[in-house]
């Protein structure tokens, strides 16, 4: 237990810091006014990447803006999709960043998507089959349940750089568009854009750190198990 406390402590404090520190940045920015709303921002970038066929979408909530490359459907908050700040402005252009990293074909987007299925039941069996193969003394089940559970914490790492492509790419494509400092780069509104998309990516961050110390502890289980 003090092995759990002393691994898990740091992630949950980065974590609750990740969280409070993109809310806080993204309501600072929601006051920076904008030219456009987040929909038509994504709208432009969208269409000068060539990707008109591309829907957009309001849905509810609060930053839970996603794109979906099922349906290839941009869906925008309702904080960002028909609001004129920096905030909605940074946010949309990130999403429309992962319709085009799909139009692209970006490597690691492909990888993350691949692996879905797999790390959807890693996450279900493999806390199960580890506490399992620990209770009835069987190493190789509980190994095989870490094994499972890596596979979440695989997809942790490969979400770093599709998260931090996207958002290089919707800070470029903002100035690109002209949206974004009137065309040149190194404005407010850039600045403004990298603060907020910056912070989100520290969630990622945390969301990963707290991925592999839960998988350490788990093996560092089986292993002392052993």
């Amino acid at each position: 237990m003090m092995l759990y406390i002393v691994l898990m402590l740091p992630a949950l404090l980065l974590t609750l810091w990740a969280e409070r520190k993109v809310k806080g940045t993204y309501k600072e920015y929601s006051t920076h006014p904008a030219g456009v709303t987040g929909a038509e921002a994504a709208r432009r970038v969208l269409d000068a990447e060539g990707l008109q066929g591309v829907a957009i979408e309001a849905i509810p909530g609060q930053l839970t803006d996603h794109y979906d490359p099922r349906d290839r459907v941009l869906r925008l908050s309702q904080g960002v999709y028909g609001v004129r700040s920096i905030s909605a402005m940074g946010i949309a252009a990130h999403e429309a960043g992962h319709a085009i990293q799909h139009a692209r074909a970006y490597g690691p987007l492909k990888i993350r998507t691949t692996i879905v299925p797999a790390v959807n039941i890693g996450s279900k069996l493999g806390f199960g089959l580890l506490f399992l193969g620990l209770i009835i003394n069987q190493t190789p089940l509980a190994w095989a349940g870490v094994i499972l559970f890596s596979l979440t914490t695989v997809f942790t790492l490969v979400t770093l750089p599709v998260e931090f492509d996207a958002s290089d790419r919707a800070k470029k494509a903002l100035v690109a568009v002209g949206l974004a400092d009137g065309g040149v780069a190194g404005g407010n509104d850039s600045k403004g854009v990298a603060a907020v998309l910056s912070a989100a990516a520290w969630t990622y961050v945390a969301a990963f750190v707290a991925s592999l110390l839960t998988l350490l502890y788990y093996v560092s289980m089986v292993s002392g198990r052993r």
